[in-house]
């Protein structure tokens, strides 16, 4: 692989303009516990569409998104680092993985398609992956750990794009087309929040797919042979289809998408899994409409699914579906081991859910 080193980035820093708003808590009870749900609405120094989210703690996030942009902040959101990069505005960073406040993965969705590494907390960025074939479309990025990972991408050449690393990214690796059930002619991947591809404990991985086939992709042995698996999710056009997933173990999961150019459509649009994705139900009572992203919260055993119409939460692992608000976000992460979620959205928006 060819790595192209960055010289020092002068880290550019700004102060949010204004001062948090925190919104009116929503109480929601349930037959375990109540919950208290308080949103923050937090100002950026961008308008781009923000889709890219990784949520190392409550005070550090890494977001990403349309220009180029790549940000972070130390501080919980009240002031923001931006990270300038030497690459056309163009490109759309769909996806960043954070691994603290120093190790993060940026990735480039359309061509050329592009993967960039920083270990010093963004001053250098090695360029790990470059592919400028046409057609070349990375969709997400997952990882087990600071050094294994796997990214998803649209097929090309007949075959989905799986690329694998098993030391930090210094290699990028693509599964052999044998390895991979063959896609459907118009079935590709959404790069819509960086989450169409998620990993559980130390081998398994399930990414998803849309347009034609809604179906998942699963494997257990960190990269090499996956099988395919129908999911009941709206699908057939080339704006519907899975758009995001979220496992609670390695058997309990929720699939959530429908269709972006109709985002009030609550026909088949989330569906769960209790067998590590062999097979899936839908939803009993579905989200308000087209979900772009998904998450689990293992303290509360909660689902949040967040998509441009609102958000909806589940208390028992994506059977049933609840309203929770009407803002739009296209992105949701959690903060590990904490009842906080990190979402990301249009025009630089950003805000914290607390409960």
């Amino acid at each position: 692989m060819k790595n192209t080193c960055f010289p020092l980035l002068i880290l550019v820093f700004f102060l949010a303009c204004q001062s948090p708003k925190e919104e009116s808590p929503t109480q929601v009870e349930t037959e375990d516990r109540t919950y208290d749900f308080q949103w923050e609405t937090l100002s950026t120094p961008t308008q781009s569409s923000l889709r890219g989210l990784s949520a190392v703690s409550e005070e550090v996030v890494w977001v990403s998104g349309s220009v180029a942009t790549l940000m972070r902040t130390n501080d919980g959101g009240q002031s923001w680092q931006t990270f300038p990069f030497d690459v056309p505005d163009s490109l759309q960073f769909r996806d960043v993985e954070a691994f603290g406040e120093d190790t993060a993965y940026v990735l480039s969705a359309g061509l050329p398609g592009l993967i960039f590494k920083t270990n010093d907390g963004g001053e250098s960025w090695t360029r790990q992956y470059e592919n400028n074939r046409p057609g070349i479309f990375l969709d997400g990025m997952a990882f087990w750990n600071a050094q294994q990972g796997v990214v998803m991408g649209d097929p090309l050449d007949e075959s989905f794009v799986i690329l694998c690393t098993e030391n930090g990214g210094q290699d990028w690796e693509r599964i052999p087309a044998d390895n991979l059930p063959d896609p459907a002619d118009g079935e590709a991947g959404f790069a819509a929040s960086g989450t169409n591809i998620v990993v559980q404990g130390e081998a398994f991985a399930c990414f998803a797919s849309g347009g034609k086939r809604a179906r998942v992709f699963r494997l257990t042995d960190r990269g090499q042979s996956w099988s395919a698996h129908e999911v009941p999710i709206k699908q057939g056009a080339s704006s519907q289809g899975i758009f995001s997933l979220a496992f609670a173990d390695t058997l309990r999961g929720v699939a959530v998408g429908g269709d972006f150019l109709a985002p009030d459509d609550t026909s088949r649009i989330a569906a769960y899994t209790t067998d590590g994705g062999l097979s899936w139900q839908p939803a009993e009572q579905m989200p308000g409409g087209y979900r772009s992203g998904v998450a689990y919260f293992s303290g509360d055993k909660l689902f949040i699914a967040t998509g441009t119409n609102g958000t909806d939460y589940s208390t028992d692992f994506g059977i049933t579906w609840l309203p929770l608000d009407t803002i739009g976000y296209h992105s949701i992460q959690p903060v590990p081991s904490q009842s906080v979620a990190w979402l990301s959205g249009d025009e630089g928006k950003v805000a914290k859910l607390r409960w």
